[in-house]
């Protein structure tokens, strides 16, 4: 099976106008769903130069409202950055908005800049972190609880049980026992063997299951285009803007894929973003690839090119490859 997910990272060219791009990825949700694809995609990220997405819970309930079977992802929600409460109320709802649809990744973060922004303690992300999912896991039991010296109960009950599917996302050592101990399955960025072995040791100390998954290709995204040349010369500076902010975050000690672009030539060749024709995207499925991420708006794409290569992948890719059954969850 060939997964195919739409990703809207809703980043832009600074100082740019956003409705245009949020109404436009509102529709092509819509289509992807109608077409078949398995997932659409998004992210949380703050004081983003280009917009970058920083309230994702809020563009995956639009999403749902005008989806019918497609899966809704945010990878990474940044848990420590909410009150947990009001998260485990927000998710509940949106898990039964969606019918079941929606999965996350609870993230850290790894930007102190991020946490001043929010009022949020740096230092203490890590217990702030473990606190959240005891109270996020408590709160969707549908029993009530002890916070803070008060006995508080979370209403509605989420529609998946035993709670909405949660991934613990992380790059490091902590990260791996967190998720082995929870009993949650662990969610690298990147293949990270040793940690991966570390979250398995992790689960059998602890008598806990799970397993990981990690993004195919190092989170690689596609675009379709009839000829790939001059879109990397009409599109290429709107998907630098992309590469380039999310480089600027670089953290010490914190690995990361594709964080070193600078140059659009860096871009083009380092496998984080490729534009195919549809046949190379079929020769590409046909030699194993199995994930097919599409990200149309990214850097602030215009909306009718982004339509244009949504729609080549749609009609002359997916068909090749069968779309995923309609009750696929």
């Amino acid at each position: 099976m060939v997964v195919t997910a739409l990703r809207l990272t809703m980043t832009n060219t600074p100082g740019a106008e956003h409705m245009s791009w949020y109404r436009a990825a509102l529709d092509m949700a819509a289509y992807a769903d109608a077409h078949g694809f398995t997932a659409v995609a998004c992210e949380e990220h703050h004081l983003a130069r280009n917009g970058w997405l920083p309230s994702p819970l809020i563009l995956a309930a639009a999403i749902a409202g005008r989806t019918h079977r497609v899966r809704i992802n945010v990878s990474a929600l940044l848990v420590p950055l909410y009150d947990p409460v009001r998260l485990a109320e927000d998710i509940a709802v949106l898990d039964n908005l969606s019918g079941g649809r929606f999965s996350f990744v609870a993230g850290m973060g790894y930007r102190e800049a991020e946490y001043r922004a929010l009022d949020r303690q740096w230092a203490q992300r890590g217990k702030t972190m473990d606190a959240c999912l005891d109270i996020l896991t408590k709160a969707w039991s549908g029993e009530p609880f002890e916070r803070n010296g008060h006995t508080v109960q979370v209403t509605p009950q989420p529609f998946t049980k035993p709670h909405p599917i949660m991934f613990i996302g992380g790059m490091s050592a902590a990260a791996a026992r967190r998720a082995a101990r929870y009993g949650l399955p662990f969610y690298p960025p990147m293949p990270m063997p040793k940690l991966e072995q570390l979250y398995r040791d992790e689960l059998l100390r602890h008598g806990t299951s799970g397993f990981v998954y990690r993004p195919a290709r190092g989170n690689t995204t596609t675009l379709v285009h009839p000829d790939p040349d001059t879109a990397w010369r009409e599109l290429g500076p709107h998907l630098l803007t992309e590469a380039a902010e999310y480089a600027s975050w670089k953290t010490g000690g914190v690995p990361r894929p594709n964080e070193d672009i600078i140059t659009l030539d860096e871009l083009r060749h380092s496998g984080a973003v490729e534009i195919l024709t549809p046949e190379q995207c079929l020769a590409a499925i046909a030699t194993g690839v199995d994930q097919i991420v599409i990200n149309p708006l990214a850097g602030g794409i215009p909306p009718d090119q982004g339509w244009k290569m949504l729609r080549l992948f749609t009609e002359q890719v997916l068909p090749a490859i069968g779309p995923e059954p309609a009750d696929h969850r």
